[in-house]
């Protein structure tokens, strides 16, 4: 199923730990509309802009998947409302790249700089975006 021009459901919801624990990850309709709204509003307009191949690392995490792989309790990602984005896999820019476009140029709810840049974690909410900038390490 695709969610938006470059990207499918399965790049959004495949999960190592899901296969390996027997977890389902499977989004609501609702959830399916979240994923859409934050990969329109938020990734493609990057892959339009940068004209390459970005990586996205994490997607959509059902409740189940989200507690086996220790995530936030509030975690954006259980609601589809998150991407975690990793740029440099491709070598063509970089998570720095990614970071300031989305933080300079597009709506969003929270962009998270993530372990020194290794990815960088973006949020999209229908309404109510707080533009909030985090740094984890």
């Amino acid at each position: 199923m695709r969610i938006s021009k470059h990207v499918i459901l399965k790049e959004l919801t495949k999960s190592n730990t899901a296969l390996r624990l027997g977890i389902s990850n499977d989004p609501t309709d609702e959830h399916l509309e979240n994923l859409k709204r934050v990969c329109n509003s938020v990734f493609e307009p990057l892959r339009e802009y940068f004209d390459c191949p970005i990586g996205i690392s994490s997607g959509y995490r059902s409740e189940a998947l989200n507690k086996a792989v220790k995530g936030s309790l509030t975690s954006q990602h259980c609601k589809g409302e998150a991407l975690d984005i990793d740029a440099d896999i491709y070598g063509q820019i970089t998570n720095k790249d990614i970071f300031e476009y989305i933080k300079e140029n597009l709506d969003w709810d929270q962009l998270i700089w993530e372990f020194s840049g290794a990815w960088v974690h973006v949020s999209f909410k229908k309404i109510g975006n707080r533009k909030q900038i985090l740094t984890i390490k």
